[in-house]
């Protein structure tokens, strides 16, 4: 993507959603429990937090990103939850607006970057429309977790296209996490929208083929539903076994929640 700018407006625009799910709770709610073990819509809110100022200083502060990486290798199964439960620690309404005081810097390095620009991060190096993608697809992530908490419903919308698009970019990245070597032909994946119109990636004669909703696929990716909850259909042995590693975020793979009997469920937090 040349021109970051769209997929940097859905991120504001997914943003001010989940702004609005928490910005009506009294402190109490705050303290809710949500299906990623452990957090409650505190904890969800504080992860986006301090996620965007990792993503700030990635953007911004090469040096001050780096030494954050360095606190990650020497606890790489904690350091997210730390995280977490640092800015958790704070008041509702001072938790609230240091959320929205960083991603509104985010955004605004990220519509300044010069083009071509790219940043580190946890994984390899990203542009300013990769950040912005990654940055929805957890915003969104958790958000969901914090609707679900609240008892808010989310219709699904088209910024889920971001979503999708990398899901379908991250398979090989799935399969490394996993110790597996990752296909060398590239997948048909074809997902209905939630307006109906069809998202596709890979070639039309790949045989290996994924397809269903796009919101399964991006509840998959994001380990938000148990794939035995989910209208999702592989045609293919590799295609079968990626869409039990899927995983679009950065970090090691979460252990997932067991399916839930008659109904979608939920499942971990991204790292």
């Amino acid at each position: 993507m040349s021109d970051p700018s769209s997929v940097i407006d859905d991120l504001h625009e997914e943003s001010e959603e989940a702004d609005r799910l928490v910005a009506r709770l009294g402190p109490e709610e705050w303290g809710l429990a949500t299906p990623a073990a452990g957090w409650s819509v505190a904890h969800q809110i504080a992860h986006l937090a301090w996620t965007d100022h990792s993503a700030l200083l990635a953007v911004t502060d090469g040096d001050g990103f780096r030494a954050l990486v360095e606190q990650a290798l020497a606890a790489p199964h904690t350091f997210v939850d730390e995280g977490a439960e640092e800015y958790a620690r704070l008041a509702p309404a001072e938790l609230l607006a240091r959320w929205r005081k960083g991603r509104a810097a985010l955004e605004n390095g990220l519509r300044s970057a010069p083009p071509g620009a790219r940043f580190p991060w946890y994984g390899p190096p990203m542009s300013a429309a990769s950040m912005a993608t990654a940055r929805l697809m957890e915003t969104w992530a958790h958000g969901l977790d914090i609707a679900d908490a609240t008892g808010v419903p989310r219709p699904p919308t088209d910024r889920l296209r971001h979503v999708a698009r990398l899901g379908v970019r991250t398979r090989d990245f799935a399969y490394g996490v996993h110790g597996l070597t990752p296909p060398t032909d590239p997948f048909r994946v074809e997902l209905v929208a939630p307006g109906g119109e069809l998202w596709c990636h890979g070639p039309e004669d790949a045989p290996q083929r994924v397809t269903g909703p796009a919101l399964d696929f991006c509840l998959l990716v994001t380990r938000r539903a148990h794939r035995a909850d989910l209208a999702l259909t592989a045609d293919g042995p590799d295609a079968d076994r990626w869409l039990g590693i899927a995983q679009a975020f950065a970090g090691p793979p979460g252990s997932g929640r067991p399916p839930k009997e008659g109904g979608r469920g939920g499942q971990g937090h991204t790292p």
